[in-house]
């Protein structure tokens, strides 16, 4: 009869675990990106009063006479089912859509791991964790544009969008050209045109380019000026004594072929910039003469303004300039037993030897979610189930404590007994 009592103690003792956990998704239910858990039971040792036997001289089979020694807390398991997402059209916000989890470096060295993705950029112009400060990792760009996501993410891999602050300008490296050269045309008569160019400070050049017909039938020549351009910059030639070339046309008037090279030295550098002049577009034709730069591929200095992230989790940035360039890409990481993470607080989680060891990658690729921007994920406690499991609960804990308290009714009748 002792032994009814103790197991009513061990179920009630149960079932304040259960409560607590649902107590806990329940005060968690507008939580980011929450997870809910659930508590499983199982039964404790049973005692065996008789244990089973063969059959013998014919007879049947003896089964085991057990009794059970109460319940206890099997496993308390994380649901790992995806959470709605929520619009909050912020672009620092970010959320996983699939399987994954976001990187960020603590204050230790470590590195943590979430799926809530409620971002903003600090004073540094690093992309951290709007709670904690925890910087944001993935795979930072080159000056270029470049992004590697093959290296290894550490906790040095923070990815800045320095909005305001961060400059880009482009030199000039190739000019192109279309349009006619009138070929009734004859020397002295010349055709000017002129094209704004940018130095490697993002500096407007203009250059003026001369064509004349030469006394070659179908050959042009070109030449460029002036010799000093704005902000201490000379044009030059790679020979540095001239600044033309020619231009080849054949009978039908298509350009076949051309020479010379243009060269920017500035006083601040003393490396040269070295522009190409593609005439391929050109023609020598009976009509009026047209030829004009088409397309050039330098830019002024421009500053970042804002900055988009695609489902990838590539971040490209927007220069007041019209450019844009990849500023880095975030890193998602997922686990062979994500229900084996330690939960250690402020939505983040530290792998264990039972989760095994983070697979890091790019979303959307290796089974790894895609990034929604602008969106967050919800907590994915349902409500109903929840208050419903509390009730059933509740219920098993008035069942349970009925047991102890009528075991120990039978116990008084009994001493009574034998008092009397």
């Amino acid at each position: 009869m002792l032994q009814a009592m103790f197991n009513g103690v061990s179920a009630i003792s149960a079932t304040q675990t259960d409560m607590n956990v649902i107590g806990n998704n329940i005060s968690n239910v507008d939580t980011t990106a929450f997870k809910s858990s659930a508590v499983s039971f199982s039964t404790q040792l049973s005692q065996s009063i008789q244990g089973a036997e063969a059959p013998t001289n014919g007879g049947g089979t003896t089964d085991p006479v057990q009794v059970g020694l109460g319940t206890k807390v099997g496993s308390i398991t994380v649901q790992e089912a995806q959470g709605g997402l929520q619009s909050t059209s912020a672009p620092t916000d970010m959320a996983i859509q699939g399987n994954g989890y976001f990187m960020t470096a603590s204050p230790d060295g470590a590195i943590n791991y979430q799926r809530d993705g409620h971002f903003a950029v600090d004073s540094a112009g690093d992309l951290v964790d709007a709670s904690t400060g925890d910087p944001v990792l993935g795979y930072p760009a080159t000056t270029a544009g470049v992004v590697n996501s093959a290296a290894t993410v550490t906790p040095q891999s923070v990815i800045a969008v320095p909005v305001g602050s961060l400059t880009r300008a482009q030199a000039t490296a190739n000019v192109n050209y279309s349009g006619n050269l009138n070929s009734g045309t004859t020397s002295p008569s010349n055709y000017t045109r002129s094209v704004n160019v940018y130095d490697s400070l993002g500096n407007s050049q203009t250059i003026t380019l001369t064509m004349t017909p030469s006394a070659t039938p179908n050959v042009w020549n070109w030449s460029a000026s002036p010799t000093t351009l704005t902000a201490g910059t000379v044009l030059t030639t790679p020979t540095g004594t001239t600044n033309q070339g020619t231009m080849t046309f054949n009978s039908n008037g298509e350009e076949t072929s051309s020479t010379g090279a243009l060269q920017l030295t500035s006083t601040s550098s003393t490396s040269p910039q070295n522009i190409v002049l593609n005439f391929g577009g050109t023609t020598q034709l009976a009509q009026s003469s047209d030829l004009a730069p088409s397309s050039q591929d330098g830019y002024p200095t421009g500053t970042l303004q804002s900055f988009t992230v695609d489902q990838s989790g590539t971040i490209t940035g927007v220069f007041s300039n019209g450019q844009s360039m990849a500023l880095g890409q975030l890193a998602l990481a997922n686990f062979s037993n994500p229900g084996g993470l330690n939960a250690i607080g402020n939505n983040q989680w530290q792998p264990t030897s039972d989760s095994g060891v983070p697979q890091v990658g790019t979303a959307s690729t290796n089974g790894l979610g895609a990034i929604s921007a602008g969106y967050l994920e919800q907590s994915n406690v349902d409500l109903g189930t929840q208050l419903t499991n509390m009730i059933v609960t509740e219920r098993s804990f008035q069942a349970n404590t009925k047991v102890v308290s009528t075991v120990d009714d039978m116990l008084n009748d009994l001493i009574q007994m034998k008092q009397g």
